[in-house]
């Protein structure tokens, strides 16, 4: 049964963190942020693995001790791979919380779609490089829109159909998401204690907005200052999915407002396309295709 509380989530919430160490990537501005600031207050050990290390060097310093900074180009799989092998000791739990919306058509350092690539290949390589020192569990962020995303096996990374950036970012989001329950799956099959649960932030005021570089940036940051609710709340799922010691796995973590756009973190549903298990398995094997990573489980 899914873990529920009838009062409000809050950060107050958060078990002692005292000797456990998290891995946070985006840490430096918006969600991830506020993830790390809240988990270092909780007594957590954060490694803020970011791409915009003086930046991060910035919010360490903001943070104290008890914060580090990994350079991570999400982007650049050369860079998932010196950023796993930079991080040392055992890692509790992992947070796949960076991420692109709805940016201009471009490609990774590997070839691929630029927002699958980011969003999703490389947390799924950044997660299969430290998979053997994860003792606790893995969270993805996830998004409302992967509801309207649909996983094109045959183009994955957008090189026959025209591109449109919404339907990748959709396309990103759901790929995120299958991605945490296809985990799931394979954590339940080879009978480990570990676990993979999902999260999205509502409608939250992040700088993930305004990056469309077109006419929606001004349409999109009004819809922002109207009704979003802010990064510190939009932070609270990912939180709730990472620290709630009895949560089950597979587990999506969203907000309890109207339409999830805002309000107190709980377990949510997600479209029936996330739960198809021919293509959870087809996606998992063509990013180990895609990254050359693989996984210990």
């Amino acid at each position: 049964m899914f873990w529920s509380s009838p009062a409000p989530w809050t950060t107050g919430e958060i078990p002692p963190q005292h000797g456990r160490t998290v891995v946070v990537t985006g840490a430096n501005s918006g969600l991830g942020l506020e993830t790390a600031r809240a988990l270092v207050r909780a007594g957590a050990r954060v490694v803020l693995a970011v791409r915009d290390t003086d930046r991060g060097d910035a919010v360490a310093g903001e943070l104290g001790g008890a914060a580090s900074v990994r350079r991570l180009d999400l982007a650049d799989l050369t860079s998932v791979r010196e950023c796993a092998a930079g991080i040392e000791g055992p890692v509790d739990v992992l947070v796949n919380n960076a991420g692109l919306m709805a940016v201009p058509q471009g490609r990774t350092a590997d070839g691929f779609e630029m927002q699958l690539g980011v969003n999703f290949l490389g947390h799924f390589a950044l997660t299969g490089l430290l998979a053997d020192r994860i003792t606790d569990r893995v969270v993805t962020l996830s998004s409302q829109m992967h509801r309207l995303g649909r996983i094109d096996l045959d183009d994955l990374n957008v090189e026959r159909r025209r591109y449109e950036r919404w339907t990748a970012y959709c396309q990103s989001k759901l790929a995120c998401l299958m991605f945490a329950y296809e985990l799931e799956h394979r954590f339940v099959a080879a009978g480990s204690r570990l676990r993979s649960t999902a999260a999205h932030p509502g409608f939250a005021a992040t700088n993930l907005q305004g990056r469309t570089e077109s006419f929606q940036d001004t349409l999109v940051g009004l819809a922002t200052r109207v009704v979003a609710q802010s990064a510190a709340a939009g932070a609270l799922p990912a939180l709730f999915a990472a620290t709630v010691p009895d949560l089950p796995g597979g587990a999506y973590i969203g907000p309890d407002g109207i339409g999830e756009g805002r309000g107190n973190p709980r377990p949510v549903g997600s479209s029936a396309a996330s739960h198809d298990r021919r293509v959870q398995r087809a996606l998992w094997e063509r990013a180990e295709e895609l990254t050359k990573v693989g996984f210990p489980v």
